[in-house]
């Protein structure tokens, strides 16, 4: 079993938006506002917001430490998961973005998904819920995949004529991350 499957939490998340002032409309009174970090984890996507260091700046798109074998540098408690409703417009702006970044650095997990993806139901491959992904492409991509292993995205693309697998990964990463309760997941985690 990897230590991705293994582990519950978040290492490292990507910040999606710092509130300097913390959220409108929360549950603190307006004078007791505390910053606050809205963030993406990089192995299983888990939306978080996190309170930052005292005196600490943190940038859209930078990689922290969230885990809890170190010394946080930038983090100082997380504050909990949140859901997709509960992000800022900016962090819902940057998550396709940063997603994708993760795909990229990433790429060899989400190739080795492309050569390992099995069916859900005897009518339905798990390779079918990527958005674009039908039938005929899903037939192309066992077949290809049969004859030899896939080794990166422009390897997938060029093999089987998909369109950019990593913009199609990330728009099933982002329903996952959007639906209340998804039937399927391929690359989230339930809260």
């Amino acid at each position: 079993m990897s230590r991705e499957i293994q582990r519950k939490f978040e290492d490292y998340a990507y910040v999606l938006d710092y509130l300097a002032h913390g959220k409108m409309g929360g549950s603190r009174p307006a004078f007791k506002t505390e910053p606050l970090i809205q963030l993406i984890g990089e192995n299983f996507f888990t939306l978080l917001e996190a309170t930052p260091r005292s005196g600490v700046l943190v940038s859209l798109h930078e990689r922290v430490y969230i885990g809890k074998d170190l010394p946080r540098d930038k983090i100082s408690h997380i504050s909990g998961r949140v859901s997709y409703d509960d992000l800022s417009s900016t962090a819902k702006g940057e998550l396709p973005i940063v997603v994708e970044d993760i795909i990229r650095i990433n790429e060899e997990q989400f190739v080795k998904f492309f050569n390992f993806a099995q069916p859900i139901t005897q009518r339905m491959h798990s390779l079918e819920l990527i958005p674009g992904i039908g039938k005929k492409y899903t037939w192309t991509i066992l077949g290809a995949r049969e004859k030899k292993s896939f080794e990166s995205f422009d390897d997938i693309k060029n093999r089987t004529g998909l369109p950019d697998p990593v913009k199609l990964i990330t728009k099933r990463i982002l329903e996952e991350l959007s639906e209340a309760e998804p039937k399927y997941r391929l690359f989230t985690r339930a809260s």
